[in-house]
């Protein structure tokens, strides 16, 4: 166990050491600069931290054995972060410094398997020294040296019988996760989640989902540096849903972000919005521009406003939109959804490579032959398969999500055509200089690409990215890849400190 300030006796140690050996030290040796060289450059390996997720969801228990110095000098950063994110990922992390025993002694490896109450010869060590590997066969442990990552991850899936290639990210567990709640107002409080330390970034989940709709993305972009804040938008979940059709307009909700914003303490965020969340975020850059640090939307592009065309009739003339003409009535759409919200999220999630015999949702004509009071889902089988991207755990949560409130606050959203028009025209039309990013979906069959083109006019910074196998739920069906943009984007977005005020033009 070694604190800080014990550095320059190990300094000394080593001048004699070096002196009694005939080993010429480099000119400016220091423990410390050593110490802080190995610190910043420590991270964990992202195959690794998949394989666990894998290995958790599966029921295995995992844990870290660590030989770990007590950083007291108050500037640890690094070294605090690298504990927060293996504590997230791991059932057990047992530090030298703590416990007053390191790898390869034995006795270590004796007191991981008692807390996590497994029989040596059902535990599995993964290391990258000999010693080590051999401590761990003396306690009748299997031990695997590591020389190369995917040859050892593929014996962890040969000792586990649990494949550990390509799969899904990490989760979410709502159990085990941080909740939060914020009053807008005396009726109107927002729950949000949050993981994470450093600049913040916040997510808007569309219709009909839930914070719940980020569960692989929350604990990527906490892990590559993020403060995440995974919102219930109004009316869905435990955010309040209060029943007036005013109350969801794009002004209101804008204006409840910035109330959330001020009573975070958070002056400026970079939002990540999808499908209604999308919206919400190009217009919270159009009309708060000074809270917006930078700005991501997934297949809802930034969409010009015309005051010269009336929106209710612009609607009417574009056929993949009818379902929104449907959801005007209240009342008529909510008894549809309400009446077996199980097959209600099977028909709506499912990804685009699904073999299925329903017609997604939203891309379901409600013209030719089908009067729109007779239903969204008119003519689908009572018994619908449930999708891939779609698990039972999953399901059984937007069920309880939504069996409460409802779909009346989320279908609220959608009655605000003309009110939210009229703001929109009523506000300057400027372009937009912060930085920002459009991820688009090839098989998405209602916000099609083709919506995007000519972003660059409106927005100099802007960046793009594509999936193209991939639907209308992006963060479900395919959240490597889009973990992947959304991380890269967020990193340079901000390292570049000065980029928002250098559009490129």
């Amino acid at each position: 166990t070694t604190r800080l300030h014990m550095i320059p006796e190990l300094d000394a140690e080593c001048v004699s050491a070096a002196s009694d050996q005939k080993v010429s030290l480099p000119a400016g040796f220091s423990v410390k600069s050593l110490l802080e060289e190995l610190r910043d450059s420590t991270t964990v390996n992202k195959h690794i931290l998949q394989t666990v997720a894998m290995l958790r969801r599966q029921g295995l228990l995992t844990g870290v054995l660590a030989n770990q110095w007590v950083d007291d000098s108050g500037s640890g950063d690094s070294s605090g972060r690298l504990l927060s994110l293996l504590g997230g990922h791991f059932d057990v992390v047992l530090q030298s410094c703590r416990t007053g025993l390191r790898v390869p002694e034995t006795d270590l490896f004796t007191s991981a398997l008692t807390q996590l109450g497994v029989p040596p010869k059902q535990a599995l060590w993964l290391g990258d020294d000999e010693e080590g590997v051999g401590a761990a066969e003396a306690v009748g442990m299997t031990a695997v040296l590591v020389k190369d990552l995917p040859e050892a991850l593929k014996q962890v899936e040969t000792f586990t019988g649990v494949v550990t290639g390509e799969s899904y990210p990490a989760s979410c567990n709502p159990e085990e996760v941080s909740h939060g709640y914020i009053t807008i107002k005396p009726s109107v409080k927002l729950h949000y989640v949050e993981m994470g330390t450093g600049p913040p970034v916040m997510l808007c989940h569309g219709f009909p989902e839930s914070w719940y709709s980020w569960r692989y993305q929350i604990p990527a972009l906490a892990d590559a540096g993020f403060r995440v804040l995974s919102l219930d938008m109004k009316g869905y979940g435990e955010s309040t849903a209060p029943p007036d059709i005013e109350e969801y307009s794009q002004e209101q909700i804008c204006q409840d972000l910035v109330t959330f914003m001020d009573k975070m303490g958070i002056p400026q965020v970079t939002l990540v919005g999808h499908d209604w969340g999308g919206a919400v975020v190009w217009n919270m850059a159009r009309c708060h521009p000074e809270r917006v640090r930078a700005v991501a939307s997934l297949n809802t592009p930034l969409f010009p406003v015309d005051p010269s065309k009336d929106p209710m009739n612009f609607l009417k003339t574009v056929p993949i939109f009818d379902y929104q003409l449907y959801f005007q009535d209240p009342g008529v759409a909510e008894t549809e959804m309400e009446k077996d919200l199980a097959r209600t999220f099977k028909i709506f999630f499912h990804g685009s490579g699904d073999k299925v015999t329903h017609t997604h949702t939203h891309s379901l004509s409600l013209v030719n032959d089908l009067s729109l009071s007779r239903g969204l889902f008119v003519g689908l089988p009572d018994e619908i398969p449930r999708s891939s991207i779609l698990s039972e755990t999953a399901l059984q949560f937007y069920i309880t999500q939504f069996k409460d409130k409802g779909f009346r606050g989320p279908l609220n959203w959608y009655r605000n055509v003309v009110s939210n028009w009229k703001w929109l025209c009523s506000r300057p039309r400027a372009k937009l200089l912060m930085p920002a990013l459009m991820v688009t979906a090839g098989k998405d069959p209602v916000l099609l690409p083709v919506f995007s083109k000519g972003m660059e006019n409106m927005i100099p910074n802007l960046t793009r990215g594509h999936i193209e196998e991939c639907g209308h739920w992006t963060q479900m069906e395919r959240p490597s890849e889009l973990n992947t943009i959304l991380i890269s984007w967020l990193k340079d977005t901000h390292n570049n400190t000065g980029v928002a005020m250098t559009p490129k033009l």
